[in-house]
């Protein structure tokens, strides 16, 4: 299933996802637009002021990547798809990029998305990895980011045991779920046994103070008149200091 993450129409969706304008993604007036702007909510349950570095795990395009960099002197966005992360690159590059918008049939029209304003990508990198196998030379983060990735790995324990190692003492961790777990990403033996808050609670407690439990709505346009309205488990952490 990760390959689906390679192809063009998956690559356009979150374009439009995370850098489309209200309009291009819900032209309907009684829609759900508070499901608009995931990426950016999602950052925005750190706390507020600058840090050093952060980290962004399944950064998919890159829009959250950018919005921690708006308080983070340096941040490294990784994903497993090249796909994506090329275009993430690119949008950080100051390229304004054509992603198709399926409107029904074979009709679509073309969306032009570009670098949020406000953000000139210094300090911002991006690069393929595996959340459950990240590489050891990345250091530690005053704040990791990782929204919709836990339920869409093969070994969600792999990415979670790491957690502590990359962040600092005192520092934050957002992670964000929709809990939908399936078994063509995970397979059943590797699912929370019980609701996935409590799950988290026993895999982070040692190492991590919860914080704030919250939900936020998204929202992925796949035509004209359809679309994903999904809502996602947002945790705020605190990193224990020891």
């Amino acid at each position: 299933m990760a390959d689906v993450y390679e192809t063009d129409r998956y690559v356009g969706e979150y374009l439009l996802f995370h850098y489309g304008k209200p309009k291009e993604i819900l032209p309907w007036e009684h829609g759900p637009a508070a499901a608009l702007d995931f990426p950016v909510r999602t950052v925005g349950y750190f706390s507020k002021g600058s840090v050093g570095r952060s980290l962004d795990v399944g950064c998919a395009v890159g829009r959250s990547s950018f919005e921690l960099g708006r308080t983070s002197s340096e941040v490294i966005g990784i994903d497993f798809s090249r796909a994506f992360i090329t275009a993430a690159e690119k949008i950080g590059a100051g390229q304004t990029l054509s992603c198709q918008r399926l409107e029904e049939a074979g009709e679509v029209t073309t969306v032009n998305v570009s670098r949020p304003g406000g953000t000139d990508g210094g300090g911002i990198t991006f690069e393929v990895g595996d959340a459950m196998n990240l590489r050891d030379e990345l250091g530690n983060f005053d704040r990791v980011h990782a929204a919709n990735l836990v339920c869409r790995l093969p070994e969600p324990r792999r990415f979670l045991s790491k957690l502590a190692s990359l962040v600092r003492n005192g520092g934050e961790l957002v992670l964000a779920t929709p809990c939908t777990w399936l078994e063509e990403f995970t397979q059943k033996e590797n699912w929370p046994e019980g609701r996935t808050l409590d799950w988290l609670k026993k895999e982070l407690g040692n190492d991590f103070e919860l914080i704030e439990v919250a939900d936020e709505p998204f929202l992925i346009r796949e035509t004209a008149r359809k679309f994903q309205w999904t809502v996602s488990m947002v945790t705020k952490w605190k990193r224990v200091e020891r």
